[in-house]
């Protein structure tokens, strides 16, 4: 149970969700870890929950200067950081034909320019053979009713993964994605799937999955501790979707 001892991690939307099920396993394996997030009162329910070696930090992504704090964060406390998990995401599913410029920006903003800076700023602050992972989507090769911007704002970090894997080669620095499919998170409240619905949409992405149900937090959270850990010390440049065989349907 120590596959990340002594290292530091920062996971963004760690305060939630996958990123929420990430830290939590991340520190059971030893690990320090820092989450980041938008809202203040989640971000210190889920550090109190998280216990003494969780640090949270309040901040919008898509804004440089959190990007700025985070890293001096890591530089006042830790020195350094081993691990960067850009996680932090929003999708609102909407038809192309009524997608305002501002819903446009905004999904660019949290999903795209967010993790291209996110770890432009970090990268000083990572130790050589680090690991950098991006949480994008099925969505970026699986077609989707409403997520043609979310799913261009997700392909585009998969070519920055692409590019980055051979820019950082000489540091040793690994960078991989994770596409999770269908997740029981709390985003489908956000995705307005009120609690009446909720059992039938279930059922009727389930009956779509070959392995029949939703996915858990904790197996995308179990993948992305395989994909920063030494286990998977000669994987880099993938693109790992953890989708109970959606992508084939």
């Amino acid at each position: 149970m120590d596959r990340l001892k002594n290292k530091v991690a920062v996971i963004t939307g760690g305060n939630s969700g996958i990123g929420f099920a990430t830290a939590k396993l991340f520190i059971a394996e030893g690990a320090s870890v820092v989450i980041v997030g938008r809202r203040a009162d989640a971000v210190d329910a889920a550090t109190a929950q998280l216990g003494e070696r969780a640090t949270g930090l309040t901040g919008d992504l898509a804004d440089a200067q959190t990007h700025a704090r985070v890293a001096d964060l890591v530089a006042q406390r830790f020195g350094k950081a081993d691990i960067y998990v850009a996680n932090a995401g929003i999708n609102t599913i909407t038809p192309s034909d009524e997608v305002s410029i501002e819903s446009y920006d905004a999904h660019f903003a949290a999903n795209t320019k967010a993790v291209f800076f996110g770890v432009q700023t970090i990268m000083p602050f990572i130790r050589d053979n680090g690991a950098i992972l991006l949480t994008s989507s099925i969505a970026s090769a699986k077609v989707l009713d409403g997520h043609a911007v979310y799913a261009g704002s997700k392909a585009a970090i998969e070519a920055f993964a692409r590019s980055w894997t051979l820019e950082f080669k000489a540091r040793g620095i690994r960078v991989n994605v994770l596409s999770p499919g269908p997740v029981d998170t709390p985003i489908l409240s956000k995705l307005g799937i009120d609690a009446t619905s909720r059992p039938a949409f279930e059922a009727a992405v389930a009956g779509r999955i070959p392995l029949g149900r939703l996915g858990r937090p904790e197996e995308l959270a179990r993948a992305a501790l395989f994909l920063v850990s030494d286990e998977s010390s000669f994987v880099t440049g993938v693109n790992l979707r953890v989708d109970g065989g959606i992508s084939l349907t």
